[in-house]
């Protein structure tokens, strides 16, 4: 089993019930749902964009998955995190967008939140002590899609390449696309979540996700609630 520190917007909350709709599967009620249709696109190659981040789950991603470090229990996890949210402020994105990074589209700020990749990283640091050392398969998976010298040292010591100064928060809402089917996924994309794109999203809780065997898709196992709000 590996555990992820995740933040996700509440089961209710709109935009997860549209990145829900859009992905087809629901991390919190592990169900499956009748995919989006994309005009140009047949149904087996949109399903094949999604099935990664519909895998996951919909989330932004603070600690990547990871085994339980010898020694660590569930409930000594999950305690950690409640504890943790608890003293933890809500954070607002003032304007989340979508945007293309590389070859997938996501949810993005459209500036840098200083005060969330701040807290990002309080996240990959506090709960590295919960963290297995990472398997040689893994290292090399990661390796493979090219990392530079920073994005190496932070897989060396963090466990995944994108943290700290190569961390850059994102909602995941496809795999990756080729050039010449980005418009037809594009264009699908801003009519499906038009109604957040260019908007504020409250980040007010830490949710752990679990994926029970290596390939299975990842479920929600716990959310805690963030202790105050930034506008308190």
């Amino acid at each position: 089993m590996r555990y992820a520190i995740y933040a996700t917007p509440a089961p209710d909350h709109p935009l997860t019930r549209a990145a829900v709709a859009w992905l087809g599967r629901d991390a919190f009620g592990a169900t499956d749902l009748p995919l989006p249709g994309v005009e140009g696109l047949a149904p087996e190659t949109v399903e094949a964009y999604l099935a990664d981040p519909a895998r996951y789950g919909f989330h932004g991603t603070l600690k990547a998955p990871f085994a339980l470090a010898e020694g660590r229990s569930d409930a000594e996890l999950l305690a950690a995190v409640d504890a943790f949210a608890a003293s933890s402020r809500s954070i607002t994105i003032p304007e989340l967008v979508l945007r293309r990074l590389g070859r997938f589209f996501a949810l993005v700020p459209n500036e840098p939140v200083d005060a969330l990749d701040e807290w990002a990283g309080r996240i990959v640091a506090d709960f590295d002590s919960f963290r297995a050392p990472m398997s040689d398969a893994d290292m090399a998976r990661r390796r493979a899609a090219g990392l530079t010298l920073e994005e190496e040292h932070n897989l060396v010591r963090w466990g995944y390449p994108y943290v700290f100064g190569a961390f850059r928060f994102h909602l995941s809402l496809t795999g990756r696309v080729p050039r010449e089917d980005a418009e037809a996924i594009e264009t699908a994309l801003r009519r499906h979540f038009a109604d957040f794109d260019g908007k504020p999203l409250l980040i007010d809780r830490l949710a752990v996700f679990i994926e029970p065997q290596r390939g299975a898709p990842f479920a929600v196992r716990h959310v805690a609630p963030l202790g105050a709000s930034d506008a308190a």
